[in-house]
């Protein structure tokens, strides 16, 4: 069977829509992209061009995967945030625009005071990556307790060519040396209450549930880094977490509790309090 780019997007996209996918044309030509390794622009340029059996074939066993609900960024392996292109895998998360919204916040911040950075849970690096690629001059370090996260870390630090960040492996803050103080922490750690039914949809299915989910009603692995962080922030520095929309007055209380000074919820661009953030005084 031979068809062209055209025809074959469509026929896709009629299926994906079948299926119930929330973007049924971007999905497709994601796909097409990836089977031809060429970008967007090629499929609008050379509509008309015929496929050959094998890139065809090779398509559909992807678009068979799409249909089944695997996440696009599974599939193909690689996801943009903040401009960056990252390797992701089933190991980790899949980094999302919500998250920039606490990199713009943490960039901020960072403004204000002078010294290292932390992100805690860091899975593919996304926001020490950010991070990263926009103060030059910070240095910044990334812990997940997945040696296959780190490791995935590691690859995209080394394909973006950032010199300023470094990955370890550990839970939360155990593989810190003694003494370390950071000018700004922050993190998206596991915030999903355990019975939660946005488990069972969407992209999340195909999630590691480790990173996803925590105990005491989604706030446990909140709690524990706000208590532990005023031990590693430096006097007037910040922590940040991203959380559930839901959660941002218990996480305000979280580290009001804590000693934290002016505590503020932000919000995501749909609108929801998407980051809780303070500012540790001693």
């Amino acid at each position: 069977m031979i068809m062209t780019i055209q025809a074959l997007l469509a026929h896709a996209k009629r299926q994906l829509i079948e299926s119930g996918s929330d973007s049924p044309s971007l999905d497709a030509a994601l796909l097409l992209c990836h089977v031809l390794q060429k970008p967007r622009s090629y499929l609008l340029t050379w509509p008309d061009k015929r496929l050959d059996a094998d890139a065809i074939s090779a398509f559909e066993v992807l678009l068979a995967r799409r249909i089944a609900g695997e996440p696009i960024a599974y599939i193909i392996g690689e996801r943009e945030f903040w401009s960056l292109p990252l390797k992701v895998a089933p190991s980790t998360l899949i980094p999302r625009p919500d998250t920039e919204r606490l990199v713009e916040l943490a960039l901020d911040k960072a403004a204000l005071i002078e010294g290292d950075i932390l992100d805690l849970g860091t899975g593919t690096g996304a926001i020490a990556l950010a991070l990263a690629s926009e103060l030059p001059q910070r240095h910044v370090l990334g812990i997940d307790l997945r040696s296959e996260a780190v490791e995935l870390a590691e690859d995209n630090r080394k394909r973006l060519q950032l010199s300023n960040v470094t990955f370890l492996q550990g839970s939360w803050f155990t593989p810190l040396a003694n003494g370390i103080k950071f000018a700004l922490i922050a993190s998206n750690p596991p915030y999903i209450e355990e019975h939660d039914p946005h488990l069972q949809q969407g992209d999340v299915r195909f999630e590691p549930r480790s990173a996803l989910v925590a105990g005491d009603n989604g706030l446990a692995d909140i709690k524990h880094i706000a208590t532990s962080a005023r031990e590693y922030l430096l006097d007037q520095g910040w922590l940040l977490f991203e959380h559930g929309y839901q959660q941002g007055k218990a996480v305000r209380t979280i580290l009001s509790e804590q000693g934290y000074q002016q505590v503020v919820t932000e919000q995501d661009y749909a609108g929801n309090d998407r980051v809780t953030l303070g500012q540790c005084r001693f």
